[in-house]
């Protein structure tokens, strides 16, 4: 396994981490705070990184928005490009994102075929899940 998780989310990250050139990837939720990351950080880097998405996203969700003379617009992704490698943040519709970093010779275009893809199969396990009672158990 090439990602540490706090709870069972490795199989969303190692597909990712998987491609050539990708260094590291988090599973975050909308706010800021990790629920899963890859070995290459530490504990402390990855929750800044999930700060930093966490704000990131909502700053570009704003500014979507604002371009477009709305009150609100849905982010489906964002890339950042820089001198050290490209990162791309993928939402979920129901409260998470996936962020994955990779050095400047990996291929964008797989890695958004793969963010996506997980990010799709995350919505399912999550739309799969039993829906709990008031008293934890599953409802009937």
């Amino acid at each position: 396994m090439t990602s540490r998780d706090t709870g069972d989310t490795a199989w969303v990250l190692d597909p990712i981490l998987e491609i050539p050139h990708v260094q590291a990837a988090v599973l975050l939720t909308r706010d800021g705070l990790i629920s899963g990351y890859s070995t290459a950080l530490s504990q402390a880097s990855a929750e800044r990184v999930a700060a930093i998405i966490g704000t990131v996203q909502g700053a570009c969700r704003t500014a979507a928005a604002a371009f477009a003379d709305q009150d609100n617009a849905h982010l489906r992704q964002v890339v950042i490009e820089s001198d050290l490698g490209y990162i791309l943040v993928a939402p979920t519709d129901h409260g998470t994102c996936v962020a994955a970093f990779g050095d400047p010779h990996v291929r964008l275009d797989l890695l958004g075929h793969r963010v996506h893809s997980q990010v799709a199969r995350l919505g399912e396990k999550t739309m799969a899940a039993a829906p709990r009672g008031a008293d934890g158990g599953a409802e009937a």
